[in-house]
């Protein structure tokens, strides 16, 4: 199963056959950008349209996008179109692909998608310099999510990540 978030149709979900056969399991890799040909609700092809080649590989990138796809897949749960929306999330997946400090992207990150879902955040969080700083930022971020999305569910990478950046 593929979530995908759409420029045409916001979030959509499409039934993948043959991954690791036809198909890399690098296009299905958390917050790749691909162009997707489809039959009813399956994926006939699918056309890596950016790598986020350094995110591959480094651990704390990766896990950072595992954190943000369950992020999105918790916030983002209609099939609306909605283009800032697909260009916030296109923009930051290449941002954080060239980000050479990570550690607080993933707090930008879901800064910047609290103002795009309306509900912007009214005292500013400061970029933290420490690991104390950085998780204690991380869990008001997550308190004010759960406050303002209904569907919200902490995600179950939240602790992996903290771990990351310990």
């Amino acid at each position: 199963m593929l979530h995908a978030y759409t420029r045409a149709g916001g979030r959509v979900n499409y039934m993948v056959y043959g991954v690791g056969k036809k198909n890399s399991a690098e296009k299905y890799s958390p917050l790749s950008v691909v162009q997707l040909t489809t039959d009813d609700r399956s994926v006939r092809t699918a056309q890596l349209l950016f790598v986020p080649s350094t995110t591959n590989s480094d651990p704390y990138k990766r896990t950072i996008a595992l954190f943000l796809a369950e992020v999105l897949y918790h916030v983002l749960r209609h099939p609306m179109p909605d283009e800032p929306m697909y260009e916030f999330i296109r923009l930051s997946v290449q941002a954080l692909d060239q980000s050479e400090e990570p550690q607080n992207f993933h707090l930008a990150f879901l800064v910047g998608l609290a103002a795009k879902l309306g509900f912007e955040m009214e005292k500013e969080i400061a970029l933290p310099h420490s690991r104390k700083e950085r998780q204690e930022a991380l869990q008001t971020l997550c308190e004010y999510f759960e406050e303002h999305v209904e569907t919200w569910q902490t995600p179950r990478s939240l602790d992996v990540l903290m771990e990351v950046f310990d």
